[in-house]
């Protein structure tokens, strides 16, 4: 474990496609949803021992959440929790963390991952960001670990890469070709069957100096204003300036400003076991199914019931017959009762409760 190499975990999103147990004032990532024992955020944080020394982690949250992520992470350093005063998408928020942590050090390598990814096999992952941390630390590159399809999900992004190249690049990295947003499922199909695409992971690995560079070619107006207050980092003055800076600061993700546009840009195709947990079905496809291939976590007798996924308080006896397919969530003051294959009209579920009935159920 190298003394320079450093961690930073998104945590400012919502996670509005897991409600209703993700909600505004507690996010999926301060959540037990594997029903373990340990949210999100800590799992993920967890997830990096061995790799990057403890004093290395750094969480990017919005400041609505800076106390939930230390009630989490007691023993994360106040100053290593990095307050958003408004989102603006991952762009922004990796370069606070990157001129943050390239001002301390220098020489830092840089693991870049969200808060809320699920990961089953976790010493063959410690094992591939290893691999890129390595390669990071020698070569002026920016990686992003790929994730080998199980299926051609429409819901992710994918990665073409060169499967024959003279990069010379060490590890099993391959070069990108492209990155294509989440694509129709005709097109999922295709690239699958090609073979040489991959799942976007979100998970990036690059060394400070890379990235800042990388901000200075493509996203130079966002560099700008981190240049501008790159001495107030660190101090008393850095809150105050960050809340300037993100007015100036365009909502744009990584993917769209900088990888898709570098040349310098390389995918470590991988598998181990990994989920984004971005929606109920997620849930079920690495939960652990019964008999009947329902994934439940709460106190629920079934009858008759197949195919379900079901999240319900511990507290409260759930009883449930005759449903095939559908998706059982309480949180709070919210009940959920859903086909599976509606999933994707819980976004306007949310819209709809938040106009008919206020802001206390999103």
């Amino acid at each position: 474990m190298e003394q320079n190499t450093y961690l930073v975990v998104m945590a400012g999103g919502i996670g509005s496609r897991f409600w209703p147990f993700s909600r505004t004032n507690h996010p999926k990532q301060f959540h037990d949803v594997m029903g373990v024992g340990r949210s999100m955020l800590q799992l993920t944080v967890d997830r990096f021992q061995g790799v990057c020394p403890p004093e290395n982690v750094f969480v990017v949250t919005n400041r609505d959440y800076t106390d939930l992520v230390h009630q989490h992470l007691p023993e994360l350093p106040l100053d290593q929790i990095l307050g958003e005063p408004i989102g603006r998408n991952t762009a922004p928020c990796i370069a606070y963390a990157s001129y943050r942590i390239m001002q301390r050090d220098p020489k830092a390598v840089i693991i870049v991952t969200p808060a809320d990814h699920a990961v089953l096999r976790e010493e063959e992952f410690r094992s591939m960001i290893n691999r890129a941390v390595d390669a990071a630390r020698t070569h002026e590159v920016l990686i992003t670990l790929g994730i080998k399809p199980a299926r051609p999900d429409t819901g992710y992004g994918y990665i073409q890469y060169l499967d024959q190249d003279d990069s010379g690049m060490p590890g099993g990295l391959k070069k990108v070709k492209t990155f294509t947003e989440k694509p129709n499922l005709e097109l999922a199909k295709m690239f699958v069957e090609s073979g040489d695409f991959l799942w976007n992971s979100g998970l990036f690995v690059w060394r400070a100096d890379v990235i800042v560079q990388a901000f200075h070619n493509y996203l130079s107006d966002i560099s700008e204003v981190f240049d501008d207050g790159l001495s107030q980092l660190g101090t008393p003055q850095e809150e105050e300036f960050i809340t300037q800076a993100y007015t100036r600061c365009r909502n744009i993700s990584i993917d769209y400003g900088i990888m898709e546009k570098a040349d310098n840009v390389f995918v470590l195709p991988a598998d181990f076991g990994w989920s984004d947990l971005g929606t109920w079905d997620s849930l079920h496809r690495i939960g652990r199914p019964d008999e009947c291939n329902n994934v439940v976590d709460g106190d629920v007798i079934l009858y008759d019931t197949c195919e379900c996924v079901i999240k319900t308080p511990a507290e409260r006896l759930v009883v449930v017959q005759g449903l095939d397919g559908y998706i059982i969530a309480e949180y709070d003051n919210v009940l959920l009762i859903c086909k599976r294959t509606e999933e994707q009209r819980v976004k306007e579920f949310v819209a709809d409760v938040k106009a008919k009935k206020g802001h206390g159920y999103n």
